[in-house]
């Protein structure tokens, strides 16, 4: 066992020190008892020697039982107080605690991922190019190769982008380029390259309600990046052959898009989750499906940046609708 497996970890430390100082505690609450108790005896056995006189005992007696009363009632309200905080501390601690164990938890699955999610392309396109080198083979074949090749390359380019895009998130530098543009032609475009690229990943169809000539001040890269990742999301949680359906309307003073697919679906206690950086459901060890868990944050963070929301709703009967709306 090595050196760091040995050490205790920090929160049996912290449960150690809440324990000790709960003990403490009640052991300064029995001596404040205790103490009070015993002056108050031996006041009274001065009162005796000073005087025979019964009444005046008597009186003497009940106004030592006031103020011993008085001053178990003031240990009562300090004692309480304390303890109210203390146990405040100690959850508020452990919330800590436990955020921090399920962050640490989520870093370690994402170095897992980003570990396969690397190397999956680099060496499917690895593979492809020393094929070309190797063998002799007719164009019709070479083409396809170089086209399986680029989707890989292309592939590896999204996951370092989002890799790029959410570090600039997380320490604010990143900068929306926002300008006015055709908005329906933006999203219809890249839906169809998209379409393209992720066939050679899974067969599927795509289908575009998409209104002709709205017109939104957008960051063009920044919503190319918000398409990428939810169509990949969708393509990666359906089953065989999934139907994709995009739809993008106007109404009123809102734009509504929507990414609308056949899979699983998305628990309600899970829908809030799955905007959060590293945040995947399952273990990463035994998840069927790969991923960084970076999309969905970074999906989050560019709509608020252009004042809009994004909120998942159940398709019917199976699948999910990533709902997203902008105010123009």
């Amino acid at each position: 066992m090595t050196q760091l497996q040995k050490r205790p970890r920090p929160l049996f430390l912290f449960y150690l020190l809440v324990v000790y100082v709960f003990i403490q505690f009640s052991w300064w609450s029995y001596l404040m008892v205790k103490l009070n108790n015993e002056v108050l005896e031996q006041r009274l056995q001065i009162i005796e020697l000073q005087t025979s006189d019964t009444g005046e005992i008597e009186s003497a007696q009940n106004e030592l039982h006031a103020k011993l009363k008085k001053r178990w009632l003031m240990i009562a309200g300090e004692g309480t107080v304390f303890l109210v905080l203390l146990i405040s501390g100690f959850l508020q601690t452990r919330k800590t605690f436990k955020k921090e164990a399920e962050l640490g938890l989520r870093q370690k699955n994402f170095l897992l991922s980003i570990t396969h999610e690397l190397k999956s392309p680099i060496a499917s396109a690895k593979l492809q190019l020393e094929t070309l080198l190797k063998r002799d083979l007719p164009k019709e074949k070479q083409n396809e190769i170089i086209h399986n090749a680029l989707a890989d390359t292309e592939r590896l380019n999204a996951l370092v982008e989002n890799v790029l895009i959410a570090v600039r998130l997380e320490d604010n530098s990143f900068r929306l380029l926002k300008q006015v543009s055709n908005f329906s032609e933006l999203v219809e475009s890249e839906m169809n390259k998209l379409a393209t690229l992720f066939q050679q990943q899974k067969q599927h169809r795509l289908s575009l309600l998409i209104e002709k000539g709205i017109e939104f001040e957008a960051d063009r890269f920044a919503f190319i990046s918000i398409l990428t990742n939810l169509y990949e999301n969708a393509i990666k949680y359906s089953p065989n052959f999934p139907q994709i359906t995009c739809i993008l309307k106007k109404y009123e003073h809102k734009i509504l898009l929507q990414i609308t697919d056949e899979g699983s679906g998305i628990a309600e206690a899970e829908k809030q989750l799955i905007f959060d950086k590293f945040y995947r459901i399952g273990n990463e060890e035994t998840r069927k499906n790969k991923g960084t868990g970076l999309g969905l944050y970074i999906v989050k963070k560019l709509v608020v940046a252009h004042h809009g929301t994004i909120e998942v709703k159940k398709n019917s009967p199976k699948g999910s609708i990533f709902e997203i709306v902008l105010i123009t």
